[in-house]
């Protein structure tokens, strides 16, 4: 899969490997693993481009599909035929969606991330995510993080990134409307930027209760992803912009069966 020129996308019937029949969470993270490492080669000498993180973002689609995974994506049509930057607010449920997103998004629109510091510190990958220029945050003092995603979220729209954020304290398969704060809306209003909701259930591939980054995968479970219709910030909708789309993400998770807390 290059591109999903449609609204839609739903993984059809696809051959499971036999060996994630027997041993899902180890050929998932064989997989992934040679993935990672491979892009990061990429980042280190510089070629790591646009494309390149597009095809890898295909190739983890790939990984999840023969690994068993069914994957529903709804919504595409809501941000792809838009020219300008926008930023994309969803709710983190674990890490698949920061490898999947960008090949789903990154085929229409200029994109990165903000993220936390320890991403551009990890080993290997750290290359792979510093070579997508992102919003770099410490998650430890909102006060400057507030600043940071101000300035740089502004130095990214005004060249043309869309933005990923994920304004949650910590990735979580519930979904706690209190954790959701509203930087994002804060950006989008400050930089007269549409947002798109995004509202995901990817714990197919669980956080870790030792180590947060390698928790079990489960094929049976479902992806779902749902982008929202964009929503335009003005002086009459500043005061509750954000929560528009807390309740698009609450509500499609509701649908799903995914744990809220409100």
């Amino acid at each position: 899969m290059n591109k999903i020129d449609s609204d839609t996308y739903q993984t059809m019937n696809t051959k499971q490997a036999f060996t994630t029949k027997i041993f899902p969470t180890g050929y998932f993270y064989g997989r992934l693993v040679k993935l990672v490492f491979k892009a990061s080669r990429k980042a280190k000498k510089g070629t790591y481009d646009d494309n390149e993180w597009i095809n890898s973002s295909c190739d983890f689609l790939n990984i999840l599909e023969s690994s068993g995974v069914k994957i529903y994506i709804e919504g595409i049509d809501n941000f792809r035929f838009i020219k300008e930057p926008v930023l994309f607010i969803g709710n983190h449920m674990s890490t698949l969606e920061t490898f999947l997103l960008p090949s789903i998004i990154a085929p229409y629109k200029k994109l990165t991330y903000v993220v936390k510091k320890s991403l551009v510190d990890y080993p290997v990958f750290k290359h792979v995510m510093k070579s997508r220029n992102p919003v770099v945050v410490t998650r430890s003092n909102p006060r400057e993080d507030f600043k940071i995603v101000m300035k740089e979220g502004k130095d990214r729209i005004e060249n043309e990134y869309s933005i990923v954020v994920f304004p949650q304290t910590t990735r979580s398969a519930v979904f706690d409307v209190n954790h959701f704060n509203s930087i994002g809306a804060k950006l989008a209003l400050r930089t007269n930027t549409a947002i798109v909701p995004v509202a995901l259930k990817t714990d197919a591939w669980a956080n870790g209760k030792k180590y947060k980054d390698f928790g079990r995968f489960y094929p049976e479970k479902d992806v779902l992803i749902s982008f929202g219709k964009p929503l335009v910030p003005s002086s009459e909708n500043k005061n509750y912009i954000h929560e528009q789309v807390a309740d698009y993400i609450v509500g499609k998770l509701k649908e799903w069966n995914v744990k809220v807390v409100e």
